[in-house]
């Protein structure tokens, strides 16, 4: 498996998806995996495969904000990476001689594939869908993924029609969910109805995560209700008083401290994304959530049943105070947690989703 997001420890917010993957993966039978990541906490079993030396670039690059903030925020230096990363994953494909199927995290770590007829499962998130829009890259990656049996596994369903339309002809398009920790569905809501509604955004701080959540949130945020913002600041951004900034947040933190307490979580993120985990999270918890209408939260999220979306500043102040009524909140929640359940499931259904996937690719 290859992933260039990886937690450092139980404090660290970032690529913790993966860590929930890698570690229901090495709880299955006849699964033996070597894992080239980021230093991290890994299951016993569970190889890792990078070399020192890659290990502490890879550790460089989590600090520096991951390879994706590196090409947004500094794009000289981002050649330089992005030119090292590539050599480094094609050191590392070359190195893996005995494996049956390369699990790849993120498009853009195919491309060093050119050449090695290995099988591949590559998970598709949604910030690859910005990477395709780049001048020639479908047709390089088309050349890559035509050289082997090759399942394209996006988290989202959204995202399905779109890799069919540009890979369908040399690669099964197949969609895969991630899972939830079985922490977040255990989650008892205890609200305390005497002290202001806390509505929570996790989030990492930047202009297209954040998006107009400032400008609608201004005038609502006040006596009865407060805005909560958690997430790492990554961009030049103001964060206005009235907003209760609390930097990130571990996942134990917002399980035993705020999510219990919370009204709901708010995103209003105009950011490529795939199927955000926060959200997953969120409604496994039994609390709604209210969103911006872009097809990543429309894809999860039904409209006033098992959330709110919203597409103006009119829409979001509807919503609030729709979700505000404690029948609507409790009811939106509790369908949020069944959808969960019924259609998504745990890490661990996750694992038996990409185990099939590998089966299925290695037979062809």
């Amino acid at each position: 498996m290859i992933s260039t997001s990886y937690p450092e420890d139980f404090r660290d917010w970032r690529g913790v998806f993966i860590k929930n993957m890698v570690w229901s993966l090495s709880n299955k039978n006849g699964v033996s995996l070597s894992l080239w990541s980021p230093p991290g906490e890994k299951p016993q079993g569970v190889s890792y495969a990078p070399l020192p030396e890659e290990s502490e670039w890879l550790r460089n690059l989590m600090n520096a904000g991951g390879i994706a903030h590196v090409i947004r925020s500094r794009r000289l230096v981002s050649v330089g990476m992005i030119v090292k990363l590539l050599y480094l994953l094609r050191r590392a494909y070359k190195r893996e001689t005995t494996i049956d199927v390369i699990h790849v995290n993120w498009l853009q770590n195919a491309i060093p594939l050119w050449g090695i007829r290995k099988p591949a499962v590559i998970s598709v998130l949604g910030n690859d869908f910005g990477l395709l829009d780049l001048p020639g890259m479908t047709k390089l990656l088309r050349w890559v993924i035509s050289q082997r049996k090759c399942i394209l596994a996006p988290n989202g369903e959204w995202m399905v029609p779109e890799l069919e339309r540009r890979f369908g002809d040399i690669a099964q398009v197949c969609y895969i969910p991630f899972g939830v920790d079985s922490s977040w569905l255990s989650i008892k809501r205890e609200p305390d109805l005497e002290q202001p509604r806390k509505w929570l955004v996790i989030s990492r701080v930047t202009v297209n995560k954040i998006g107009p959540l400032f400008d609608w949130g201004m005038d609502f945020f006040k006596k009865n209700d407060e805005l909560h913002l958690f997430g790492p600041l990554q961009a030049d951004i103001t964060v206005p008083e009235w907003v209760n900034y609390h930097g990130p947040a571990t996942p134990a933190e917002l399980l035993e401290q705020w999510f219990p307490q919370a009204a709901g979580l708010i995103t209003l993120s105009r950011h490529d994304e795939g199927r955000p985990q926060v959200i997953l999270e969120t409604m496994a918890s039994g609390l709604p959530v209210l969103a911006s209408d872009i097809s990543a939260h429309a894809n999860v999220i039904t409209h006033k049943k098992s959330g709110w979306l919203a597409s103006s500043r009119e829409d979001f102040h509807e919503g609030l105070v729709w979700l505000s009524k404690p029948s609507n909140n409790n009811r939106t929640g509790k369908a949020a947690r069944e959808w969960i359940l019924q259609d998504i499931g745990t890490w661990d259904d996750c694992a038996d989703r990409y185990i099939e996937a590998y089966q299925s690719v290695i037979k062809r």
